[in-house]
């Protein structure tokens, strides 16, 4: 296990309280486009030196459960998570909420109505492949499913390659699954302001998940992050499993100049399918508020 060190901290969610020397604030289990149960995830977030560490599944809070039993039956801290999916001007973005009361019905209320949405997407992206000749995919990433009313891109992905549409599921997305392409539905997914809302309501915290890799102009971020912040938002993902040493650099810098606190994650969906393993990545700038202070 990473080192931690013992401090006498108001955020402590357990009776003994860390610094956490390793914690993965952003990850996945089949309750939405990952691909281990979520006690697996566990499991091997612990077996990687993990000892703070959120499960953010897609829109559904379905894992927790099992996920902190497991986390915390191994040794670690944990903290309930989502990812919620939005739009804003159009972008796809999404924003990571962290440690709120999952029984809120505010919250659980949105994610039920992003859910159905979902359902209705994904027979709406079967029919447009059909339309160009690759009929049944709805019905095959069905099968890839382990939560039907979150089928994803992801799954859709997994079973074109299966067939020999694509070699990898990289390429599925880039020929298929993206906006332009055959594939690609777009949605009506929450608002800015509902996805914050709904998490700080809960009193939870609400993150930029990688920013990295969403299609902005830098004028365009900021005027995200102008809203982002003056509606609730309080923290941006710096180091992700998708971000280059130059992400890090840039937006560790938008993080000291909007005094959101920074996190760390490793958008970990599966071995096969994820940019870094649980808990593998670089630390933090030591300089940056990490978010886990804000967790109570």
């Amino acid at each position: 296990m990473a080192t931690a060190f013992v401090i006498n901290s108001p955020f402590a969610q357990t009776p003994v309280s860390v610094i956490p020397a390793n914690f993965d604030f952003h990850s996945h289990s089949t309750v939405s486009d990952g691909l281990l149960a979520p006690h697996d995830v566990a499991r091997r977030a612990a077996a990687n030196g993990v000892d703070f560490w959120a499960l953010t599944d897609h829109d559904d809070l379905g894992g927790l459960a099992e996920a902190r039993q497991v986390a915390e039956e191994a040794g670690m801290r944990f903290v309930n998570g989502v990812e919620i999916s939005i739009e804003w001007k159009g972008i796809p973005i999404h924003v990571v909420g962290l440690g709120f009361d999952h029984l809120h019905t505010g919250l659980s209320g949105g994610l039920d109505a992003l859910r159905i949405g979902r359902i209705e997407r994904a027979r709406r992206m079967g029919d447009a492949l059909a339309a160009i000749g690759i009929p049944g995919v709805y019905e095959g990433a069905l099968c890839y499913a382990a939560n039907p009313s979150l089928i994803s891109r992801a799954h859709f992905a997994r079973y074109l390659v299966s067939i020999g549409i694509a070699r990898d599921v990289p390429g599925v997305f880039q020929h298929y699954l993206t906006p332009g392409k055959p594939g690609y539905v777009d949605h009506r997914w929450a608002t800015l302001t509902e996805a914050v809302g709904w998490i700080t309501a809960a009193g939870g915290v609400a993150v930029v998940a990688h920013p990295g890799r969403y299609k902005m102009s830098g004028g365009e971020m900021r005027k995200f992050l102008d809203e982002f912040k003056e509606i609730g938002g309080q923290g941006i993902e710096v180091t992700c499993g998708s971000h280059s040493p130059d992400h890090v650099l840039h937006f560790a810098r938008l993080a000291r100049h909007y005094a959101f606190h920074a996190s760390r994650g490793s958008d970990f969906h599966g071995p096969e399918e994820s940019y870094v393993d649980l808990g593998k990545l670089p630390q933090l700038p030591e300089d940056l508020k990490p978010v886990w202070r804000l967790i109570r």
